[in-house]
């Protein structure tokens, strides 16, 4: 959902329908003139203006997606906190010391809620054990990403098909997991079900699972309020199962992504020459890549998919139109009530 995919539009429309709408941060001031020359005031320049846009348009929960991984993840936190955003759901990388990039006296002033985005129940036990240990302070919620998430995924190539890795396998640990550092802090500590939701009763089931809410990102490229391109949102429609591939991204890690000539030209040993402006991940091999992963990305947001393409979640072949966020969230709600109910759909 990085690279404009993702912003104000569309989650100021799913905020207005009570959920948490996430402006994206990666890539973001790729979308200034100015980029290149000034990547990292753009980056800060975009993303305030974005949650400013959003808050103006929803009363609702705005969170803010930002990659550990990212070389200027700093300078976006602070600038998103600043912003106003509700909530930061940090992924891409462990946040260690997010409560050490500010003062202890400013940041027992900040109201943000930090929600890192973990795939195992280690992940998550690294995290809440440093933030206690050495802030005496745990996150607000974690998210649990599966391997049948849509982009990069926080798992090897042989566990992203293995049963031992599926969500309803990983998420009971986390839970688990997290009871302890509930009982030291005396809050809550919602843990959300990410990865390969698709219907109501996905949600469903990962709530009866222990799950106190879901993240959702495929299905919700398909609505008219999403900021990516149509064409861009038509290649959900027409892609197949057998076009959702898995590919070895320049920053590392694999990705799900939907098969085109790019891909195809790539696989070939084609590379596509580049300049790289700023080292956007921090483990990005320059030298031996390929391709800018961030400019083809971004090419494929504006609906240039001939230079780029489109990350995908594992279930992105069973969109076959473009709707509203409004009546996405109705079919939601129905599917999510039929299950309920026990009723046959």
């Amino acid at each position: 959902m990085g690279v404009g995919v993702s912003l104000s539009g569309l989650a100021a429309a799913v905020a207005n329908e009570g959920g948490i709408g996430v402006i994206s941060s990666a890539g973001i001031g790729m979308l200034e003139a100015d980029f290149e020359k000034n990547f990292a005031e753009a980056n800060r320049r975009v993303l305030q203006r974005e949650i400013k846009r959003a808050k103006e348009m929803t009363e609702g929960v705005i969170g803010v997606n930002i990659l550990v991984a990212i070389s200027d993840f700093v300078d976006l936190l602070k600038t998103a906190v600043a912003a106003g955003a509700d909530l930061l759901f940090l992924g891409a990388g462990l946040p260690l010391k997010v409560p050490g990039i500010w003062p202890p006296d400013e940041w027992a002033k900040v109201k943000t809620k930090i929600v890192p985005i973990v795939s195992s129940s280690r992940a998550a036990k690294i995290i809440f054990q440093s933030w206690q240990k050495h802030y005496n302070h745990v996150p607000d919620a974690v998210v649990v990403e599966g391997p049948l998430a849509g982009g990069h995924l926080g798992f090897k190539k042989e566990q992203i098909a293995d049963p031992e890795y599926a969500l309803e396998k990983i998420l009971p640990g986390v839970i688990s997991e997290i009871k302890p550092f509930e009982q030291y802090s005396g809050k809550q500590i919602p843990v959300i079900a990410a990865g390969g939701v698709y219907t109501g009763a996905d949600i469903h089931k990962y709530l009866q699972l222990g799950a106190q809410g879901v993240q959702m990102a495929t299905r919700f490229v398909a609505t008219n309020e999403c900021d990516a391109s149509e064409e861009f949102k038509k290649a959900y429609i027409k892609c197949t199962q057998e076009d959702l591939v898995i590919i070895d991204s320049p920053v590392g890690l694999p990705g799900r992504a939907i098969r085109n000539g790019f891909l195809e030209q790539i696989e070939s040993g084609t590379r596509i020459p580049f300049k790289c402006p700023w080292q956007c991940l921090k483990t990005c091999d320059l030298k031996s890549s390929p391709y800018c992963i961030a400019r083809a990305l971004t090419n494929a947001k504006n609906g240039h998919l001939e230079q780029g393409f489109a990350f995908a979640g594992a279930n992105a072949s069973r969109i076959d139109k473009i709707i509203s966020v409004h009546e996405l969230f109705e079919t939601l709600i129905t599917e999510y009530e039929t299950e309920a109910s026990g009723r046959n759909p």
